[in-house]
């Protein structure tokens, strides 16, 4: 990691907050940059220290890129509202600077895996990818199997150690990739990592948060990503996937959903990998290496299933239908 600069530093150099008395508290569970609550004459905002480190390690965008998708977000009305960037803060030691951005506070709870795979969750849910996907388009693309070759040079170049058997499963993801590419979906504005804990229900709306790793993507792969993240089964994914798509859902959508989902254990893996070899931090007690190993476990079952040949076959030779952007 860089030198981080104080969060006092930090607050000392957002001018909304200049000559008031604050509080603050660190907000637990990032995997990533450190965030913080901020209270201020009665009010509750969101500061977001962006760490220039992250996106060095390929972990996600650059804080500038994260900041703009962020921004973006926010106009869909999906995401927070963003008060303050601050974009001159003291920089590492490589010379690429830190950054923050001062965020809305989203009362309300933040979701868990058991939440999404509730029918009536899993909906509201889907609602809300629709009015993100149809928000202001990102500033960068997003593939997901781009992000994998990236991570895994990474590991490379640093000699990392890999979960048994990864490097023996290339060509089955090559498989994958080349039957989705044969099938090109439009992209849409996407999160790319929405795991439960990026979404909040707030006021009775479905929010989501963190854009450490958007970009224009296929839909799918959204979807997909949620059904990793949350270990939904066959009919948990085929139910979100319907919700997402209405009236233009078929059975191809549903493949290509759940091969994304398999893509989405595959890729992370490496991210949970890079991030337990060069950002560990020796304060956290999470167990990076061991959630990359669970994802790829869940990936090589779902590689090994039956039914991933008939995933396969279902996805090719189908022509999509446009993915629903509408605010419904």
């Amino acid at each position: 990691m860089g030198v981080v600069p104080s969060v006092e530093d930090v607050l000392g150099h957002v001018a909304m907050f200049s000559g008031r008395d604050v509080t603050l508290d660190r907000i637990e569970g990032g995997l990533s940059h450190q965030i913080f609550l901020v209270r201020c004459d009665g009010q509750s905002y969101v500061l977001r220290l962006l760490d220039p480190a992250v996106s060095a390690a390929g972990l996600g965008l650059p804080p500038g890129q994260e900041i703009s998708n962020t921004v973006r977000a926010a106009d869909s009305g999906v995401g927070a509202k963003v008060y303050e960037v601050v974009d001159d803060l003291p920089t590492d030691l490589d010379g690429s600077g830190f950054a923050a951005v001062v965020l809305e506070f989203l009362p309300g709870p933040t979701l868990s895996a058991q939440d999404v795979r509730l029918p009536a969750t899993a909906a509201r849910i889907a609602a809300a990818c629709r009015r993100l996907h149809a928000g202001p388009r990102f500033g960068n693309d997003f593939s997901i199997l781009d992000k994998r070759s990236e991570l895994l040079s990474i590991c490379r170049r640093n000699e990392l150690r890999l979960p048994e058997g990864y490097l023996d499963r290339g060509s089955t993801v090559d498989r994958i990739g080349a039957v989705l590419a044969a099938v090109p979906a439009r992209t849409v504005p996407c999160h790319n990592d929405l795991l439960a804990e990026n979404f909040i229900d707030s006021d009775g709306v479905i929010r989501i948060v963190d854009y450490q790793l958007a970009g224009n993507n296929d839909p799918s792969f959204e979807l997909g990503d949620i059904a990793a993240e949350a270990q939904l089964d066959p009919d948990r994914t085929e139910a979100l996937a319907s919700a997402y798509f209405g009236d233009e859902f078929m059975p191809a959508l549903a493949a290509r959903v759940r091969l994304n989902q398999l893509l989405s254990d595959i890729t992370w893996t490496l991210w949970f990998t890079v991030h337990h070899a060069l950002l560990r931090n020796p304060t956290s007690s999470f167990d990076y290496w061991g959630e990359a190993n669970d994802k790829w476990a869940r990936a090589v079952r779902g590689m090994d299933a039956p039914e991933f040949s008939r995933l396969l076959d279902a996805v090719s030779g189908s022509v999509l239908a446009r993915p629903r952007t509408d605010s419904a």
